[in-house]
């Protein structure tokens, strides 16, 4: 009988992971200017658990919820696919092959998959300004700047959060027998 990837128990805990992501968002405070939250850190730490497939649906389907709040569909779409993508390139990077996450290589995932992020937030706002909107290029740039500190100032924090909650949460994962059910 072929082993299905989804399980029932995966796809709760996968659930349960979308739900921290969405409510993550939420709780948002000021530094230097902008606004930081912990739900790009979720993202990473959901790739980090359940590999590039379940931590990118995990990642993109709380983004998108919590996106879909306020934003139009195509928005919570470009959330989905960047933040899956985000999720995924930890992932693939942190643990090739389901092996053991080493911790340089953790370390080195979560940091491409923050700036995979801060990538394709950055390619959405210069596509948005200068094709939907029509900006002038100068405003279209002064724009991307103005975003890009707020951005790396998440990134960083996503970076440093994830490989920490991820080592928190390692030992109790594996005595409870549940690494073995999420990748």
């Amino acid at each position: 009988m072929k082993k299905q990837y989804f399980t029932i128990s995966k796809i709760v805990l996968l659930a349960m992971m979308a739900a921290i992501v969405c409510v993550v968002t939420f709780f948002r405070f000021p530094l230097l200017g902008s606004k930081v939250h912990f739900a790009n850190a979720m993202c990473l730490l959901a790739g980090l658990l359940f590999g590039p497939l379940g931590g990118g649906l995990a990642a993109g389907l709380g983004s998108a919820i919590y996106d879909s709040m306020s934003y139009d569909f195509v928005q919570c779409m470009i959330t989905f696919v960047s933040k899956f993508l985000m999720a995924a390139v930890c992932a693939w990077i942190a643990r090739p092959k389901k092996a053991e996450i080493k911790h340089g290589r953790m370390i080195l995932g979560c940091i491409l998959g923050a700036l995979t992020y801060v990538a394709l937030y950055m390619l959405k706002t210069y596509i948005y300004q200068a094709f939907v909107y029509g900006y002038p290029m100068d405003t279209v740039w002064a724009t991307m700047l103005s975003k890009l500190p707020a951005s790396l100032i998440n990134a960083v924090v996503a970076f440093v959060a994830a490989p920490i909650i991820y080592s928190a949460l390692y030992p109790a994962l594996k005595r409870a027998g549940l690494l073995e059910k999420l990748w």
